[in-house]
């Protein structure tokens, strides 16, 4: 069973970055499992923000974080990074990471929560001056 750990969030200014990680905290590793960021602002719905394949080599987007998100994963290290940067006060939420045992998740579904089986906690990040 598969146990998700995020971490990294933090307070940061408009236009700074920030990295955020995910590891399991379980035997299962994360090598075997595509994965993908989700966040949720307060009184929002939980919104697809990037997604990686197994070996690293496929990512998807979500637009408004395009150019200024990069989702990357060292399996070495069991460990799946979002760097942020050029962060903006909408950036404000919840990160959550998500994990499916696949290869890859579908360029079109790759930002549907049904389509991952296990998921994090979540870690704040508060972008505000």
């Amino acid at each position: 069973h598969l146990q998700i750990v995020e971490s990294g969030g933090d307070w940061v200014r408009p236009g700074g970055s920030l990295r955020l990680a995910c590891t399991s905290s379980s035997e299962e590793t994360l090598e075997y499992y595509a994965i993908g960021w989700f966040r949720q602002a307060p009184g929002k719905g939980r919104e697809g923000v990037a997604s990686i394949n197994r070996d690293g080599s496929m990512t998807n987007y979500a637009d408004s974080v395009k150019g200024r998100f990069t989702i990357s994963r060292d399996n070495a290290k069991n460990t799946v990074y979002l760097q942020m940067t050029t962060v903006k006060p909408e950036d404000t939420a919840i990160y959550v990471c998500a994990a499916t045992y696949a290869n890859y998740v579908h360029d079109s579904a790759w930002n549907l929560v049904s389509e991952y089986d296990y998921w994090g906690q979540g870690t704040r990040v508060t972008v505000s001056s």
